[in-house]
């Protein structure tokens, strides 16, 4: 299916770009999330007129990702979890948990959708996790796990 990028998406394409891609992917991502357009004449014309507005948001976007790696890059967070004996988390750290803690520590509002664990936190020690704040700016943080005590 033909669509056309309305913003600028890693590994996809840029602005203004008719792409191909599998139908489920254009309907239930790409379209749903106001990321593309059908590819039909109409939409073409449509979009080559708002080209420059739709550049325009992509910059604000990309100084706003810019903004929030300056104030995440190299922190390191803490997260106290309840351990097993042999130092393993009952459970793991997912990205919506991540996602808490940076908003109670640094009042920056980051959607779990955008944190990715380099490796699942599932164990005490320091974790990198990578945060895709726009499609050219992508901080990495990292995730302390400590006991908060442990249970026999």
């Amino acid at each position: 299916m033909k669509v056309i990028l309305l913003e600028n998406l890693a590994k996809i394409g840029s602005i203004g770009e008719i792409i191909d891609v599998k139908r489920g992917f254009a309907r239930n991502y790409l379209i749903s999330n106001k990321k593309a357009l059908y590819a039909s004449k109409e939409n073409i014309k449509e979009v080559e007129k708002i080209k420059i507005e739709l550049n325009k948001k992509d910059q604000e976007k990309k100084k706003e990702a810019k903004q929030i790696y300056e104030s995440l890059k190299n922190k390191v967070y803490e997260v106290k979890k309840l351990t097993t004996e042999n130092k393993d988390l009952y459970g793991s750290i997912k990205p919506t948990e991540i996602s808490k803690i940076i908003n109670l520590t640094d009042k920056i509002d980051v959607k779990p959708s955008l944190i990715q664990p380099l490796n699942e936190i599932k164990s005490l020690g320091v974790f990198k996790i990578r945060i895709n704040l726009h499609s050219e700016v992508q901080a990495e943080i990292k995730i302390r796990v400590v006991s908060e005590n442990s249970i026999n």
